[in-house]
Formats: C-alpha cells, structure tokens, sequence
C-alpha cells in the first residue's frame, strides 16, 4: 500500500501534538492520548495496513525533526503518540475479528442447514468468497477430539490449502466440533487435498464427501450426505478413511422403508436367535463370509476359526434359516439382510 493511501485525517494534530510537547518538554495529555487511540481505530475500520500507518507517522516525525532542537524528546513524544494510535488500532481490530469470526460462524450455520434465503447467502457468500452459482461438494472430517475455529488444527489447514491453491471459492470452517471443507464441484482436488491434509492433523480422522450439487440447498444436501455417511461408517464398521456418499447410495435406498428393512432382518435372520450364544457368532460368520467374496478359507481366517469350525456355523446357517449361504439363489437375500442387521443394530437392539 503506498503512502497516499492513508487518509490525512488519520494524522489530524501529530504535527501540532510534536510541536507542543517538543517545545515545552511535556508528556502528551490525556485528550491527546485519547485522540490518537480513537484515529487508531478508524484505521482499524477501514481497513489500512499497519506498515503505511508506521510510514506516514515516520514521515511526518521525521519532516518535524528538521525544524528541532532536541531530537531526542521529538523521538519520545513520537513513540508515545504512536503507542497510543497503535493501542485504538489493534482494539478495534480486535473486535473486528471477533465480530467477522461471528458472521462467519453464523454464515456456515446457515448454509451448512439451509435456514435462509438463496438470495440472502448469496449476497453474503461473497464477502467468505464463494460464488454459489457454482455446484459445490462439501467434505467433512471427524477426528478424535471436537474443534472450533480457534483451535490450531483448523487455521493450519486453511493456511495449507490457501498457500497450495490461492483464492479458489473455497469456505473451510468448523460445525459441531468437525472440520468442513466446501469447494467447487469441478475442483475435486481441493477436497482431495483437503482430506489428506485433514486425516494427518486429526491423528487419523475418518472424513466423508458429499455428492456434488448446485446452489445453495445443493451445499446443505451435500453436508448432510457426508453427515449420513461417517454415521453409516461407524455403523458398518467400514475400515476406510475416506468415504464418498456416491459410493454408498445403497445403503439409503435400504433405510428407505424401515418396516420392510425390519421384516427382512426378522423373517431371514431371526431363527438364528435360537442357536446356542445366540445369533451374533452366526451373524458375524455370514458378515465375514459375505465380506470375503465367500471364499471359507479367508472367512476363516478373519474369524480366527478353522475352516471346519466355520462350515458347521454356515450349516448352522442353513439349518435354521432354511436358506444356504452358498447357494447363489439364497445368497443374495442373506447378504442383504445381513446388511439390514447391522445398519438396525440387530440383535442389540430390539426390532
């Protein structure tokens, strides 16, 4: 920023307050202290950078200094009058931060859910740089511990991602204690990047992406989809640290209708309650079967049984369900209701 970009006003009485203070040897009044805080802010408000504000104080110090005979207390008279208009300056962008943290904190709440009007985000979009006439993706990653937006991990991420991809209409923020990351549909790096970055400063965070969609509700369905897909992870038991909604859609389709999902699990599976233990050994040996592409051995090994224990237990299968794991024809009813049970936590919870 050049020198004429700093306002005169801004150094309204700095001549006057040096030439009375050098002259008489005093220490700036109270009013003149007070003076200098208040144009400090101003400042502050309107947004000037502090290294211009510096040089044109050392300017007009220095154009002073020739016309005086006690350098020295010139010196001391300018650093107090500086002192103070730095002290008005950083109080009030101290609370322009605060006041910017909370319009965008207010800002993601109200995308992320949808609460208000297109036309209203899109107007304020622009100040977070988004362009909402884009389709977005949302991305968001949940680690060990929650965060906000003053905590360490978030600001190092955003300066990761600025430093890497500049100004790119990418919003990254936090909600609920998770990372959230929303970028353009055509820049899939950024949210590729984005969860690599995320899963290392989390210690191994799972992070799920939303399926890209246009305008603003099109953010919120995203979010919600990434939401749904690190609940159905932890569900599922699924080992992979990056999830994409596109890539399980049918899990959905099957919670859909719940009452049909229920009755799947209860007519297919039900008669495993009447093995010893109960359904869960026999429940997980059909997971760890289907899991393996139905190859025993492997099963077996995952199961830490031999390969004879776990053919009894598919027998045991078909005894009571009266369906056989390996027959194509049964198989294919078995692994869905499998899958029914453990999206509705049966045999834990009570259908």
């Amino acid at each position: 920023m050049t020198t004429q970009a700093v306002p005169g006003r801004l150094l309204d009485g700095y001549a006057d307050i040096l030439t009375e203070a050098t002259a008489t040897g005093r220490r700036l009044t109270r009013e003149e202290l007070t003076s200098r805080r208040a144009l400090g802010a101003q400042a502050a408000e309107a947004g000037l950078a502090w290294r211009a504000l510096v040089r044109e104080h050392l300017t007009a110090t220095r154009a002073h200094g020739r016309a005086t005979r006690d350098p020295e207390h010139l010196l001391a008279t300018a650093a107090q009058a500086i002192d103070a208009f730095a002290e008005g300056y950083e109080r009030a962008q101290r609370m322009i931060v605060r006041q910017e943290g909370h319009a965008r904190r207010e800002f993601i709440d109200d995308l992320l859910h949808g609460r208000a009007g297109a036309g209203d985000l899109a107007a304020r979009a622009e100040r977070f740089g988004l362009r909402l006439s884009h389709a977005h993706a949302v991305a968001v990653t949940e680690g060990p511990a929650p965060y906000d937006d003053t905590d360490a991990v978030p600001r190092s991420l955003g300066d990761e991602l600025l430093g890497r991809f500049g100004d790119r209409d990418i919003l990254l923020g936090t909600k609920d204690g998770r990372l959230v990351c929303v970028a353009p549909a055509h820049q899939d790096d950024v949210l590729a990047h984005f969860a690599k970055l995320s899963r290392a400063a989390t210690d191994g965070g799972r992070v799920a992406l939303g399926r890209p969609r246009p305008g603003p509700t099109g953010i919120a369905h995203s979010y919600e989809e990434a939401l749904n897909t690190l609940e159905l992870a932890a569900r599922m038991g699924f080992d992979e640290p990056v999830l994409h909604a596109a890539d399980l859609l049918v899990f959905p389709v099957l919670t859909r209708d719940r009452q049909a999902l229920v009755d799947l699990v209860l007519n297919t599976l039900g008669p495993l309650e009447q093995a010893r233990g109960g359904a869960g050994p026999l429940l997980a040996t059909l997971q760890a079967y289907f899991a393996t592409g139905c190859v025993t051995a492997q099963a077996a090994r995952r199961l830490s049984l031999s390969i004879r224990a776990l053919s009894y237990r598919l027998d045991r299968v078909h005894t009571l369900t009266g369906s056989d794991p390996a027959d194509p024809r049964d198989r294919y009813t078995l692994q869905t209701a499998v899958i029914g049970a453990r999206l509705l936590g049966w045999p834990d919870t009570a259908l």
